[in-house]
């Protein structure tokens, strides 16, 4: 069965790399994407059934229950989009068992099966720790592309930003980090947690301000990451190195 595993490895990368492209062009991964990969799913759920029998089929209606309840509620909450839950069923309808897989004599994943072999749930926690590579990259790329003066000003938003001229907000998936408001011959900022959408609007009144002499023409802005890559990169994480969490967890206690 570890083939039969690797082939379901190599069957989800290409669609879970092309969600992560459309993902970051538009922000939208098209239902097609999941519909087309069920197709393949369904042969290999049906060989995991005709191999594994009853306790197969029961090991995939807990996994994929369990997985749909989690993603249903923190989809709700606004934790993540459509796209996001759906690519975690169907991993847990395609892996309801942690998948164990052999390359070339060496043995996937490296660190071994966590207890909780629920592998979608491997996959969303890999996906929440690697999300703190994006604030460590803004701190890198703000400390060496502003000047002192810059950094101090607003140290808490190189984890979150970066800057850019006015000209360059429009067609980008980005959103200003403060909110500017005109009072008294004087502006005003605050900060806004998740963001200020841009518009034109937006851009004409900033470049009224900035023509004014009222603001600089280099404003904070913050990215928009589609959590899609994340959750693809936590999938290749468990699959060949195996569950962050377990593994930080693990360290923990044999250190202490």
């Amino acid at each position: 069965m570890e083939v039969i595993e690797l082939l379901k490895v190599l069957y989800c990368a290409p669609f879970l790399l092309y969600s992560c492209y459309t993902d970051i062009q538009t922000r939208r991964v098209s239902n097609q994407v999941w519909k087309l990969m069920l197709i393949g799913v369904a042969l290999f759920v049906a060989i995991d059934i005709i191999a594994g029998g009853i306790p197969a089929l029961v090991k995939l209606l807990i996994s994929a229950i369990i997985i749909y309840v989690f993603v249903y509620i923190i989809f709700q909450l606004g934790g993540f989009g459509g796209a996001d839950a759906k690519s975690l069923i169907v991993l847990s309808i395609l892996f309801p068992v942690y998948p164990q897989i052999q390359v070339l004599g060496t043995y996937f994943p490296l660190q071994g099966v966590p207890l909780i072999g629920l592998f979608a749930f491997s996959v969303f926690g890999n996906a929440v720790l690697l999300t703190i590579v994006v604030p460590l990259g803004m701190l890198v790329y703000n400390l060496l592309t502003l000047k002192p003066g810059e950094i101090l000003q607003r140290p808490a938003y190189l984890f979150v930003g970066f800057k850019t001229d006015i000209s360059k907000l429009l067609g980008r998936h980005i959103k200003l980090i403060e909110e500017y408001s005109l009072s008294e011959s004087e502006i005003h900022t605050r900060f806004r947690r998740n963001g200020v959408t841009i518009d034109d609007e937006t851009v004409e009144t900033l470049e009224e301000y900035a023509a004014q002499g009222l603001i600089p023409r280099q404003v904070w802005v913050t990215p928009g990451l589609p959590f899609m890559i994340p959750i693809t990169l936590g999938f290749f994480v468990a699959v060949f190195f195996g569950d962050l969490i377990f593994y930080i967890t693990k360290l923990l206690l044999l250190s202490g």
